[in-house]
């Protein structure tokens, strides 16, 4: 025992003596550290400076219970008590005796008020007991941002937001969450904190050892106005079709700015809020509204004109042991009619005949317009476009006509709406854009501006074709619903099947996607626009021009009534001749003539008042208009107040 005894004696002068400093440190690396501060986030505004982002700083008071010594404890816990509940409006007892069991309990971390604002901040840490700071009065303070979206779930998921849990994963959708790293999310601050036991920290002091650098602000080109145009336009079309879900895009033709994108998908209970970014990330089949850029490729390599006659039959015909159905037949049309009326068959037609034998060239004239690749936009979780060519698991000998009217390939709305967008911007194609400057405060960080994919997508020949069939569509076309004498539209709408896979069973319950991708106005386009809303009831109905036409023609025609229009003036100042003249000759006279009578004849009354009472002389005016006659005759030395009289 004596021996044992030696041995824990010298164990403990080694720990105490020889190891001291280094478990003294380990300790104090485990009990005592710089924790970060949160940097307050950027703000995200739209384009004319309204706030679609911000964080709001909230806070957590506490107090370490045991940390004011006793004297003071018992001076100032009643009228710590007494502020809180004038505050919170419960009784004073009940605070007293909740801090008072606090500091028996020796609670470290005992919670006063939780996820309060800042003016409410500055008014509890100035409380009794409170107001000594940290080291005297025990008062602990932590604070946390939270993300605010002042226009709720207008637009939500492309401002979208940066999550990241416990396990570091984050997720970072739409425009906060792709400028979150790089702008927004500032540099964090640190500050020297204690651990006071079950993961509770507590700052040793009131200030912070390394200052927070707030993040940069984001300006995006959304304007307000036309996103809630659009968001109102979609929901209505959405609860009236009773569809799963669907998304509206409006994009500014010369710039590539986008002006609203709405995605609103259903959920269980009915309700429709920003699931997802439907417009950038989910890829589809397109449907009719391919039909354009087949048309388009047919005219370019000169295979067909817009006058070639096409037999689309009685509206059935096979290809490769397969049938390609129309809604109704249309017979022997040009090839432009069947554009407009949208035949399925007419397309497939065109395509097959000049291209089944190489297929390749009609592949690479749409690889030649990008299609195959992403358009690169400032956005997380862009959907993959699909553009398949022989050789592919997808590619058989029906995947050429089925390509012609839209099947057999895979687009986003965004994708197809920048190819529409080309079109009514004279063949140049521009990158969408979301943003368009970063600042702090008025300084601009860095400035966004517009992107070109594609310097020239066709000949102006096709060009000026395609944008008049286009605006025949709306005419007399598959979109002559959306007809107006007093606003023109151009576009194409679409009707693909969805969820076919088991044709048997998409029978008995059939699924569509409706769209209609466009611009406004027909001949000097301002906005083009994409309104595509997946699974409507086909009770209620699933045509294009019924369930998404609709929707683009409430967007164009509000965007034109409802959106303040601004017409610049280039200057205010207009140049009239003779008035130039006239002041020149007054201004010539005042000079020359200070002391000798100047002759006043024929000039308007008024000038020449104020031209003799500048000289020094009191004028007598008899009447009103021109002068005709003076008193003193020009060329005489007058005198200071000397009187003249003028008559008119």
């Amino acid at each position: 025992m004596f021996v044992f005894a030696l041995a824990v004696v010298f164990k403990l002068c080694v720990i105490q003596f020889v190891q001291g400093d280094e478990y003294r440190e380990l300790a104090e690396e485990r009990t005592i550290q710089n924790m970060d501060i949160p940097a307050n986030r950027g703000n995200v505004y739209s384009v004319d400076g309204s706030l679609l982002a911000t964080s709001i700083p909230k806070y957590d008071i506490r107090i370490d219970a045991i940390q004011p010594k006793q004297e003071l404890f018992n001076t100032l816990v009643r009228p710590l008590a007494d502020s809180l509940s004038r505050y919170s409006g419960k009784p004073l007892s009940y605070h007293l005796n909740k801090i008072k069991k606090a500091r028996l309990d020796k609670n470290r971390y005992f919670l006063l008020a939780r996820d309060i604002s800042y003016s409410d901040y500055i008014r509890i840490r100035n409380f009794p007991m409170l107001n000594l700071g940290a080291i005297r009065g025990g008062l602990i303070v932590t604070q946390e941002e939270k993300r605010d979206h002042p226009m709720g779930g207008i637009a939500e998921r492309t401002i979208g937001y940066e999550k990241i849990d416990e396990d570091g994963n984050v997720t970072r959708p739409g425009i906060d969450g792709y400028f979150g790293k790089t702008y927004l999310r500032g540099t964090n601050g640190k500050r020297l904190m204690q651990k006071i036991g079950n993961r509770k920290w507590k700052p040793i002091v009131d200030y912070d050892q390394v200052e927070p650098q707030d993040g940069y602000d984001v300006y995006t080109t959304i304007d307000v106005n036309i996103q809630d145009i659009a968001h109102h336009s979609l929901l209505g079309q959405l609860e009236k079709y009773e569809a799963d879900h669907g998304c509206a895009v409006v994009m500014d033709v010369k710039t590539g700015e986008i002006k609203a994108i709405s995605n609103l998908g259903r959920n269980q209970s009915g309700s429709y809020y920003e699931r997802l970014n439907y417009a950038v990330g989910e890829s589809h089949e397109p449907g009719s509204t391919f039909k354009v850029m087949a048309f388009m490729a047919a005219l370019e390599d000169k295979v067909i004109d817009t006058s070639t006659i096409v037999d689309t039959k009685n509206g059935s015909k096979r290809f490769y042991g397969r049938t390609i159905s129309d809604s109704r037949g249309h017979g022997k049309i040009s090839a432009a009619r069947a554009l407009e009326v949208s035949s399925n068959i007419g397309l497939a037609t065109i395509i097959n005949d000049h291209y089944s034998k190489q297929p390749k060239k009609f592949i690479n004239r749409l690889k030649g317009w990008k299609l195959h690749n992403k358009l690169g936009v400032s956005l997380i979780g862009e959907g993959k476009p699909v553009i398949p060519e022989p050789g592919d698991a997808i590619w058989s000998k029906n995947a050429l006509p089925s390509m012609a009217y839209g099947y057999n390939l895979r687009m986003t709305p965004l994708q197809t709406l920048t190819f529409y967008n080309a079109i009514a911007n004279d063949g140049e194609m521009i990158r969408p854009r979301f943003i368009n400057a970063v600042k702090e405060f008025d300084r601009e960080v860095k400035s966004f501006d517009k992107e070109v994919i594609n310097q020239k997508i066709c000949s102006d020949k096709t060009l000026g074709e395609i944008r008049e069939i286009l605006k025949n569509v709306v005419v007399r076309g598959t979109g002559q619903r959306m007809y107006s004498e007093n606003f023109s539209m151009a576009g194409k709408t679409g009707t693909a099947r969805t969820d076919y896979y088991d044709f048997e069973e998409w029978k008995k319950d059939r699924k569509y996607v409706s769209s209609f991708a466009g611009y406004f106005p027909a001949d000097n386009p301002k906005y083009s626009c994409i309104v595509v809303i997946h699974k409507p009831s086909t009770k209620v109905g699933f045509y294009g021009a019924d369930v998404s036409g609709p929707v683009f023609k409430r967007i164009a025609q509000k965007i034109y009534t409802e959106t303040p229009l601004i017409d610049e003036v280039e200057s205010l100042e207009v140049v009239d001749v003779k008035i130039e003249e006239q002041y020149e000759s007054f201004y010539k006279t005042s000079r020359l003539h200070k002391t000798i009578m100047p002759d006043v004849v024929g000039l308007p009354a008024m000038d020449a008042l104020a031209l003799l009472e500048n000289m020094g002389l009191k004028v007598n005016m008899r009447g009103t208009g021109t002068v005709k006659t003076q008193s003193i005759n020009k060329g005489i030395k007058v005198k200071l107040n000397q009187i003249i009289v003028l008559g008119t």
